[in-house]
């Protein structure tokens, strides 16, 4: 049943592939490459250093900083420890971040010199900041646990144990700390392990230059290296420097959201790069426009494959695979694909009724490798947790052939004049009109109607008009979802994650008295 049955814990991946393929590559870098027994190595020494600053079981350890080895040498020292390990958001303002911090508890956090202000302006709003263990491009992590030994400590890791700790990207409220197991993180090896979509090759390679706070980047980071397929860092996404890594380093396996995906293909640098060596690209994090999807399969001469998930989930739910990404077939390539082994969908109307084929309701979820709940949260663990199930608070619809559609978050639905409208759906039809670059669509205040549609988009060059894109869309949608108007920006606001912020989005237009989701 297992892949690699001696694999307990996260700790064990590294240790594996060391005893097995001690040579395999773990790591690329530009000018330099880690294989797994340096690494398992290296591991050993940073778990060593983190109990001697006092980590422990039931305590966090944080980590704020970009995507480099020292990341992921802290990352496995810390999963040989029993602690958890929380990496922060750096992207946050100074505000945010304490209060993510201080909600962690975090016992210390190994923070990048480069973070500094930010660090020190978060420390400002704490009345009791915890110690920070700082590195640097020259004072690395890894240099600092040099002198520490080399074998793997003896601390019986359980596999109940908080492996890690993700905030949730806040699109909707307050973040939230998303506790991981080290047996649901392996749970949910066994159920990619069991799906035949996924496959793995001795050479392939991995460029992730997703934010490590977020599950998009550990997710594929621990399914590739419980696969012994290397990871190609880059520190952080800018669609020149993935590109040139792309050309120079020729990875095989490349994941994105659908917003780093149109920031890639529309530089200008994408004409010219050879794509090649990409035997698969994977898309998750939000909803795909058909647009954008008809483009990149157009562009890129790769597999796709688009996987559905959330951190509470504990990874991928669902998958499109790569067979159904067919430019024939265009309302399949909407679809978020069907639920991988082992998982459970239901779609329940507002008194958690099941609904019938066709109709859209809230998508519960049930999977081994579901979170443990949320850190200090037992209220809001509560709510979200219900008898196995965990309420995705999106709205779905299944069709006949048992695939599944995304159809808005259920706090993103408009309700106009007594119709739920459902954003996405318009999103989609304007994301294929030739001048739209990139669209989000939300409720606004009406007098009349409640809530009335407006489209908030960026143009191509040479622009587009309000009235020719509201004509596009009454020829292609009913009447009652056509936007009653069109805002033109030239970029929108996003979470950390790369999702548009619906929620800065609406701010503009309501207040938080007038809509609770602004």
């Amino acid at each position: 049943m297992w892949a690699y049955p001696e694999i307990r814990t996260l700790g064990d991946y590294p240790d594996y592939w060391a005893r097995h393929d001690p040579e395999r590559t773990a790591f690329k870098m530009t000018g330099r490459t880690v294989s797994f027994a340096e690494f398992d190595r290296l591991a050993n020494r940073s778990a060593h250093f983190l109990l001697g600053e006092g980590a422990q079981a039931e305590k966090l350890v944080g980590f704020m900083g970009k995507n480099t080895i020292d990341f992921y040498a802290a990352f496995f020292g810390c999963a040989r420890t029993r602690a958890g390990f929380v990496v922060l958001n750096w992207r946050l303002a100074a505000p945010e971040l304490a209060e993510q911090i201080t909600n962690s508890q975090a016992t210390f956090v190994i923070v990048e010199r480069e973070q500094g202000s930010l660090w020190t302006g978060a420390c400002a709003h704490m009345t009791n900041p915890p110690r920070a263990i700082w590195i640097d491009e020259n004072d690395t992590y890894e240099s600092l646990v040099a002198t520490q030994v080399e074998v793997r400590p003896t601390t019986l890791v359980r596999e109940d144990d908080t492996a890690f700790q993700l905030y949730t990207s806040g699109t909707t409220g307050r973040p939230k700390g998303v506790m991981l197991s080290h047996r649901g993180t392996n749970m949910m090896r066994l159920s990619e392990h069991l799906e035949p979509a996924y496959h793995w090759e001795r050479d392939d390679s991995f460029i992730n230059a997703l934010p490590n706070f977020h599950l998009l980047h550990l997710g594929i980071t621990l399914q590739c290296l419980y696969n012994g397929v290397s990871i190609t860092i880059v520190r952080q996404f800018d669609p020149a420097l993935v590109l040139r890594t792309i050309a120079q380093l020729r990875p095989t396996l490349l994941t994105l959201t659908p917003t780093m995906l149109q920031m890639l293909l529309d530089h200008p640098d994408a004409k010219t790069t050879d794509f090649a060596s990409l035997r698969l690209t994977l898309y998750a994090g939000s909803p795909i426009s058909l647009g954008l999807i008809k483009r990149a399969i157009a562009t890129m001469p790769g597999k796709f494959m688009q996987f559905y998930g959330s951190t509470e989930a504990g990874g991928a739910s669902s998958i499109l695979r790569p067979e159904e990404h067919d430019l024939s077939d265009e309302a399949k390539l909407q679809s978020c694909g069907r639920p991988l082994p082992l998982v459970e969908f239901r779609i329940v109307d507002a008194d958690g009724n099941e609904v019938a084929d066709g109709d859209p309701g809230e998508l519960l979820i049930r999977q081994p490798a579901i979170t443990k709940g949320y850190w200090q949260q037992p209220e809001t663990t509560a709510a979200a947790l219900q008898n196995g199930w965990y309420r995705s608070g999106d709205i779905v619809r299944k069709d006949t052939e048992g695939l599944y559609y995304i159809i808005d978050r259920a706090k993103d639905m408009i309700v106009s004049g007594g119709e739920n409208i459902y954003s996405a759906e318009i999103e989609n039809v304007l994301s294929t009109h030739p001048q739209v670059a990139s669209v989000a669509v939300i409720g606004v205040p009406d007098p009349r109607w409640g809530e009335a549609v407006k489209a908030i988009v960026i143009a191509r060059e040479g622009g587009a008009s309000p009235e020719d894109l509201i004509v596009w869309c009454r020829e292609r949608l009913a009447s009652y979802k056509v936007p009653k108007s069109i805002d033109f920006v030239d970029a929108f606001p996003l979470v950390p994650s790369g999702k548009v912020s619906k929620k800065d989005l609406r701010s503009g237009y309501w207040s938080k008295d007038e809509r609770g989701v602004a």
